[in-house]
């Protein structure tokens, strides 16, 4: 099985192109491949898989014919998966290392084009600098909820980027929080779990972040709660729309808020490929 190995402000992943659509991975060997000892090691797992193979994603674009006109021609799926090998409806440094092995594997034109994904389809572009931009489209905000951080409640913003955020600002820095455990939250409010962000506003549209994202863990960045994150900052400052830098273990990244829409930009690097075994996962 061939796999590549990628990081987005180093929230990483493996890359397992399957062409012919016939990659089929449990849970257990999602977790196996994720596993930093005894696997590749990574944050989540990106399947490339063609549009036109994956039942899913086809009735993903039809529903976006259907319901927001789309009328564009995307050809490649990304089939997400967290670390613990559940299924996940959107990662944007994912979907940047994604569109980086698609545009360096000749897979697509690094100016403009198209990925499914289970939150929609989402258009991505690659500058002649390497930085990656995905439009992530309109963030959604579903009022207040709160979580419990090692043993301090904070309450924070809820927004909805095809999957489910709870953004907490605060005005104490971030850099010593333990994120090690699983943060609390309202089941009531994320039946099916929740990412949460921690956020320090640090400057005039600049903050810092950390994250614990569900099915993963702590991880160095991640690209939907950095909008998010922004959208948490723009809310308590009145504002709506505008340019953010959200600072990440990993890294920074750019997020743009405009009236229809939000743009994530950053980085997306391929570290390395080769050859696993297929045949030690279950």
């Amino acid at each position: 099985m061939r796999f590549v190995k990628g990081h987005g402000t180093e929230n990483d992943f493996v890359i397992l192109p399957d062409p012919d659509g016939v990659l089929e991975l449990s849970a257990t060997s999602i977790a196996a491949l994720c596993d930093r000892r005894s696997g590749i090691g990574a944050d989540g797992v990106l399947r490339v898989v063609p549009v036109k193979l994956s039942a899913e994603a086809s009735e993903i674009i039809a529903r976006a014919r259907r319901e927001a006109g789309y009328t564009g021609d995307a050809e490649w799926f990304m089939d997400y998966r967290n670390a613990d090998g559940g299924m996940a409806e959107m990662c944007g440094n994912g979907l940047r290392v994604f569109a980086r092995y698609l545009a360096e594997a000749g897979l697509a034109d690094p100016a403009g084009f198209d990925v499914v994904t289970r939150a929609g389809v989402r258009p991505v572009s690659i500058a002649p600098d390497g930085m990656v931009t995905v439009d992530m489209g309109p963030p959604l905000v579903k009022g207040e909820s709160w979580t419990t951080v090692a043993g301090t409640h904070y309450t924070g913003l809820v927004v909805d980027m095809g999957n489910p955020h709870l953004a907490c600002l605060t005005g104490e820095p971030v850099a010593r929080l333990d994120l090690g455990a699983h943060p609390g939250f309202d089941p009531a409010v994320f039946p099916t779990g929740v990412n949460v962000e921690i956020v320090n506003p640090v400057g005039e549209r600049r903050v810092v972040m950390r994250v614990h994202e569900r099915g993963s863990g702590e991880t160095r960045s991640c690209g939907t709660g950095a909008v998010a994150s922004a959208v948490a900052a723009a809310h308590a400052a009145g504002e709506t729309t505008g340019t953010w830098t959200v600072e990440v273990l990993g890294g920074l990244l750019t997020v743009t808020l405009t009236p229809q829409t939000s743009l994530l930009t950053g980085p997306a690097v391929l570290v390395a490929s080769g050859d696993h075994p297929a045949t030690t996962l279950i």
